[in-house]
C-alpha cells in the first residue's frame, strides 16, 4: 500500500500572524514539502491543478519535474489534472516526457475540477463538464497506446495520421486514477478502462464515500477487469497532529475556521465527526485512518492534506516528521496484516511494464 501527501497549493493568510506568503515562497514550500516526504519515507507527493488565485499550481508538470530532479524514489502524481480544459494531446506530451525524465516514477488522477470560471479562461463550458471528461479521456488514452491516431470528436480539432511524442516509457502509460468526490460517472468512467477510482475523502460521510467506491468496484468487475476486490481504490484525508490531541484542537482551530474549503460552516467538532477529518494525536490518527477500510474495502492508496489552510512551513513539516516516524509505519503494517491474498498492490512503472513483458493487457 502506498502513503503519501497531496497539496491543492492554497496561498492562504496565516489566521494567527496576518501574514500572507508570497507565491513564491509558497511555491518553494511545497517542493520542501515533496523533499521532506521522500526524507520521511513516504511513497507519493500529488500536486493539484488550479489556474485561479489564490492558488499556485498551474503548471503541474513544471514543479514535478523540478522535484524528480532532486528525489531518487518519491512517486510523482497529481491530485488533479485537468481533463476539462486542458487539451489531451498536451497532456499525453507532458506527462510522457516526465516518464522519462523521473524514470517512470509518475501517475496523475484525472478531474474535472470545480471552479466555474476557469472553463471559460479554457474555450469551455463547465455545463459540458462530464462530457468533456468522457470525450477528452478516450482520445488521451489512444495517443498513450497508439502510435498513430486518427481522430474527431466535438470539442478538439480532428487528428489525422498523429503521433504524441515522446512515446510513454518502455512503452507503458502512466497509471491513471480517475478522481472525484460526487460524480457517478466518474467512478464509471475509472470502471470502464480498468484505471483507479481516487475518492478527495477529505468532505463527505463515509456513507457517501461508500456508495461511490461500491459503485466503482462492482462496474470495474462488470467490465471484466478482475473482481470487485481487486479494483485500485485511492483515499484522501486531511490530518493535523500534535502530540496531545487537546494541542492539535487548540492550533488547528484557528485554521479551520478560515480554511477557503472549511471555514464559515460546521465546526471543528462536528466536522471531525461526522468526515474523515482527524485533529488529534498521532495514535487518533492511525485509528481513523484503519477504520476507511471498513467502509471502502482493501485500498491501495492513502494521501494526507497537510498544508492546507496558511499552516507554516514549520508545522507541516512537523506534520510530516509524525507521519513518518509514528503513523505510516504502523499503518503499513496494520494494512498488510488485513489484506486477503488476491487484493493487488498499488500499480507502478514496474509493475505495469512486468504485466505488459508477460502479455497481460495494461489498463
Amino acid at each position: 500500500m502506498q502513503f503519501g501527501i497531496f497539496s491543492v497549493g492554497d496561498v492562504t493568510p496565516d489566521p494567527t500572524t496576518g501574514r500572507t506568503p508570497t507565491e513564491r515562497e509558497r511555491i518553494k514550500a511545497m517542493v520542501a514539502i515533496a523533499l521532506k516526504a521522500e526524507e520521511v519515507g513516504l511513497d507519493v507527493f500529488a500536486t493539484g491543478e488550479h489556474h485561479n488565485p489564490p492558488f499556485v499550481p498551474s503548471s503541474p508538470t513544471t514543479m514535478l519535474g523540478y522535484v524528480a530532479a532532486r528525489t531518487e524514489k518519491l512517486i510523482l502524481s497529481t491530485s488533479t489534472t485537468l481533463i476539462t480544459t486542458n487539451d489531451p494531446v498536451k497532456i499525453a506530451e507532458d506527462f510522457a516526457m516526465l516518464q522519462h525524465l523521473a524514470d517512470g516514477r509518475v501517475d496523475l488522477m484525472m478531474g474535472r475540477g470545480n471552479t466555474g470560471p476557469v472553463y471559460p479562461w479554457f474555450g469551455q463550458d463547465i455545463r459540458e463538464g462530464i462530457n468533456l471528461a468522457i470525450e477528452n479521456y478516450a482520445l488521451l488514452y489512444r495517443l498513450w497506446r497508439e502510435d498513430v491516431v486518427n481522430w474527431e470528436g466535438k470539442f478538439r480539432t480532428p487528428l489525422q495520421g498523429f503521433t504524441s511524442t515522446p512515446r510513454p516509457l518502455d512503452g507503458v502509460p502512466p497509471f491513471v486514477w480517475h478522481g472525484s468526490i460526487r460524480s457517478p460517472e466518474i467512478a464509471e468512467q475509472a470502471a470502464y478502462y480498468g484505471d483507479g477510482f481516487f475518492h478527495n475523502n477529505i468532505f463527505w460521510p463515509a456513507d457517501h464515500t461508500k456508495r461511490m467506491v461500491e459503485l466503482y468496484r462492482s462496474r470495474y468487475a462488470h467490465y471484466g477487469h478482475g473482481t470487485p476486490e481487486q479494483a485500485i481504490v485511492g483515499l484522501g484525508g486531511h490530518v493535523f497532529m500534535r502530540r496531545n490531541s487537546q494541542d492539535a484542537v487548540r492550533e488547528f482551530r484557528p485554521y479551520f475556521d478560515v480554511a477557503p474549503v472549511y471555514g464559515h460552516g460546521p465546526s471543528l467538532e462536528d466536522f471531525t465527526d461526522q468526515t474523515p477529518l482527524t485533529v488529534g494525536s498521532p495514535q487518533q490518527v492511525i485509528e481513523k485512518t484503519l477504520a476507511f477500510r471498513e467502509y471502502a474495502g482493501d485500498y491501495q492508496r492513502q494521501l494526507f492534506l497537510v498544508d492546507h489552510a496558511g499552516l507554516p512551513l514549520k508545522t507541516v513539516l512537523e506534520q510530516l516528521d509524525m507521519l513518518g516516524e509514528e503513523v505510516v509505519p504502523v499503518l503499513r503494517k496494520e494494512f498488510a496484516s488485513r489484506r486477503p491474498a488476491g487484493v493487488p498492490q498499488a500499480p507502478t512503472h514496474q509493475s505495469l511494464l512486468a504485466a505488459a513483458s508477460k502479455g497481460v493487457t495494461v489498463e
